[in-house]
């Protein structure tokens, strides 16, 4: 059974840094990629930063472009999302996403499994 555990989400003021982490614990077989996605209060779920596994090549969305950062550590268990120069509009919920088979994690709908989230929160 696979398992994603967020974790790092907080508070802190505009400028500032936060790093999430996310463990993956289940199968990896066919892993193909995985996933940070966030969703503010009545807004829809988007896609903030994708880890394709086996090459370790990222993509990230436009709005954090620059700012955050993307990573796995080297037994490809634990992503890693680097947080910097936050703004009032990064707050939301994030979410860690995992895709298998030929997902990209590029939409909500190309996760094959998503973990319970952590509120990050930037003030002004």
């Amino acid at each position: 059974q696979v398992q994603l555990v967020e974790s790092g989400g907080g508070s802190v003021e505009d400028g500032g840094s936060l790093t999430l982490s996310c463990e993956h614990s289940g199968h990896t077989r066919g892993r193909n990629c995985m996933a940070w996605f966030r969703q503010a209060p009545g807004k829809e779920r988007e896609m903030v930063a994708i880890i394709h596994t086996a090459s370790g090549k990222t993509f990230y969305g436009d709005s954090v472009e620059g700012r955050f950062t993307i990573s796995q550590d080297n037994a490809k268990i634990r992503v890693d999302m680097e947080m910097n120069s936050l703004k009032p509009d990064d707050t939301a919920k994030y979410y860690c996403g995992v895709g298998y088979g030929h997902q990209w994690c590029n939409r909500v709908a190309t996760v094959t499994y998503w973990g319970l989230g952590t509120q990050v929160t930037v003030s002004a």
